[in-house]
């Protein structure tokens, strides 16, 4: 087994005593501080940090203490020690002011804010965090101003004060977008629709959480798709589209890494607004103009692929019938439907297509035989190798259920 780069690094100070290579010594302990951080083991983090930071003093080389007592800082917050803390990020933050370091600076302020909000100084947090804003923005750095405007706007969210939360977090949004930082455009536009859902301004809370779900892809980021889907879901809820509201927050319970507080508010939303799943998406696609019906449609059938086979065949199922009530739009929706199942990975387009064909049995026989033309003629509107495909699979899960092959 391979040494872990912590071992490394212990090694490497055996062959730099202190008292002979201080810099390399002290340059090898921020390291190892660093790292010691990053797997979660914070007394010898900190120890080493503060070994790193009291020979670079004593070295005379400022520029690499100061780092090295924002590092400490750091440590000194996760171990819970917040007023030493922010005494380190103080004074890292004077020498950096000193020797003309504003980025350096501007991350001894974003840390500073964190341990004073942990503190429960709200005040000095927003100081901390509007100082390191503009440091950040003057050195051209948005990605990281957009963090501390985030961090300040959902701090005086929390506080109640909405109207001064608002302008941050659409700065945070804006600028995190600009320096291409998908999560942190996420995280703020998130908060920012939490926020307009606290002033009352539903439309601008849905259309906010919208775009924070363009940058929380469910099969990159699933925790933090579900939750923005649930805030998505009491935004629809406030707006008055109860239909969305169910199914928004049927899709986040749907999703296994969501986190219980999001669960809980999904599931507590469901109870106030009861309603079936396949009858909310039918009246939402009745409503939609149909080049949105195949991103509505892939929304619930990634959601249908996670369920136990009885619940989705029974969704599946009333989908087809509100499929086969609606003669001006029955070959559409089941073309959205197939479209979809044809973009799943090969287990969930197993699933589904065997759910299709289970769909149909127990049926009266002119019913089930309408349904499997419906089916052919969406079919036959894809090309000839998806097509294929979707007749072969159909009749092949048909017969292993002991039903004649009469897909086409």
């Amino acid at each position: 087994m391979g040494q872990s780069e912590a071992d490394v690094l212990v090694e490497r100070l055996a062959r730099y005593p202190v008292e002979r290579y201080p810099v390399q010594h002290a340059t090898t302990q921020f390291h190892l501080g660093s790292v010691l951080l990053h797997a979660g083991e914070i007394p010898p983090a900190v120890e080493a940090l503060a070994v790193s930071r009291s020979v670079f003093v004593g070295a005379g080389m400022r520029l690499e203490a100061a780092k090295a007592t924002v590092m400490l800082g750091v440590g000194l917050r996760a171990a819970g020690r917040l007023e030493e803390a922010a005494g380190a990020f103080h004074a890292a933050g004077a020498v950096l002011a000193e020797l003309d370091q504003p980025v350096e600076q501007a991350a001894a302020a974003y840390n500073l804010g964190l341990v004073r909000h942990d503190a429960g100084d709200p005040d000095a947090a927003h100081a901390a965090w509007a100082s390191a804003r503009e440091l950040f923005l003057s050195t051209g750095y948005p990605a990281q101003a957009a963090a501390a405007a985030r961090d300040h706007g959902a701090s005086l969210l929390t506080a109640g004060d909405v109207a001064a939360a608002v302008p941050l977090l659409e700065q945070s949004a804006s600028l995190a977008e600009r320096a291409g930082d998908g999560p942190g455009t996420a995280a703020a536009a998130n908060v920012l629709g939490l926020a307009h859902l606290a002033a009352w301004d539903a439309p601008a809370a849905v259309a906010v959480l919208r775009r924070a779900l363009g940058f929380t892809p469910r099969s990159v980021r699933p925790a933090e798709h579900a939750m923005v889907k649930t805030n998505l879901a009491l935004a629809y809820e406030q707006v008055g589209d109860d239909a969305k509201a169910r199914l928004a927050a049927r899709q986040a319970l749907a999703v296994p890494s969501a986190a219980a507080a999001v669960r809980a508010q999904a599931q507590q939303l469901l109870q106030r607004l009861p309603g079936q799943a396949h009858e909310d998406l039918l009246s939402v696609l009745d409503t939609e103009p149909r080049e949105q019906w195949v991103p509505l449609v892939r929304e619930e059938v990634l959601r249908l692929a996670e369920l136990p086979a009885r619940q989705r065949c029974t969704e599946v199922s009333g989908f087809l019938d509100g499929a086969l009530a609606r003669p001006d739009a029955s070959y559409e929706l089941v073309q959205s439907l197939l479209q979809v199942v044809l973009e799943l990975p090969p287990r969930a387009y197993d699933l589904l297509v065997a759910t299709v064909v289970d769909a149909a049995i127990g049926r009266p026989q002119q019913e089930a035989e309408r349904l499997r033309a419906v089916v052919g003629s969406a079919m036959a509107r894809f090309a000839i190798p998806q097509w294929q495909r979707l007749a072969a699979s159909l009749n092949a899960a048909a017969q292993a259920t002991g039903q004649p092959a009469t897909w086409r």
